[in-house]
């Protein structure tokens, strides 16, 4: 309960405090690309539930496949998207997931549904809490990582979670943002033993 009152009032203040960066984005987004301006796919939640997460749209408008991640350099994405994406401006409206319920300010990152059936033991662990905008794996490497071991730093968060750690996740995000996620990518894990 009470990181869930944690999370509207971050998340609401953080809307608030950000709407000219939404109203920016959104306009730069439309005219370099049209619409949509947001992006909505389908994503694992608690339990396994599944939710439509939030983006503002980095990539020209056409279906992929959604089994590829998609890294920075790929030709597809847009000029705006680019710098949204360093400066995870495109991850923003996942604040509206928050303020829904469907995810938190902390957490592991929301996964594809079809990633569910390659999960280890540290993967279905992940769905023990609310996926979260940031957590432990995107501070300590992110798309650097192998899914194993951002499965490990997402059970470490799962077994370690407390409003302190959360804090100390989120100022870490700041810093990524600043320096970029290359700064953090042979950060080992804290937390084992």
């Amino acid at each position: 309960m009470i990181k869930r009152i944690f999370d509207i009032t971050l998340a609401l203040i953080g809307a608030l405090f950000l709407f000219p960066v939404f109203l920016i984005t959104t306009i730069l987004i439309f005219i370099e690309d049209g619409r949509p301006i947001f992006y909505r796919q389908k994503r694992l939640g608690l339990n396994g539930r599944t939710f439509w997460i939030l983006k503002f749209r980095s990539m020209v408008n056409k279906s992929r496949s959604l089994s590829i991640q998609t890294l920075n350099s790929d030709p597809e994405i847009t000029k705006v998207g680019r710098s949204i994406r360093r400066i995870k401006i495109d991850e923003l409206p996942q604040l509206i997931n928050v303020i829904l319920g469907d995810m938190s300010l902390v957490g592991p990152r929301p996964c594809l549904p079809s990633l569910q059936a390659s999960f280890n033991v540290n993967g279905k662990k992940r769905l023990e809490v609310k996926p979260g905008i940031t957590g432990l794996a995107q501070i300590n490497g992110n798309i650097h990582l192998t899914w194993e071991d951002r499965w490990k730093f997402d059970a470490l968060y799962v077994k370690n979670q407390s409003l302190l750690l959360d804090l100390k996740i989120i100022i870490k995000t700041f810093l990524v943002i600043i320096f970029g996620e290359e700064k953090f990518k042979k950060i080992r894990l804290k937390f084992e033993k």
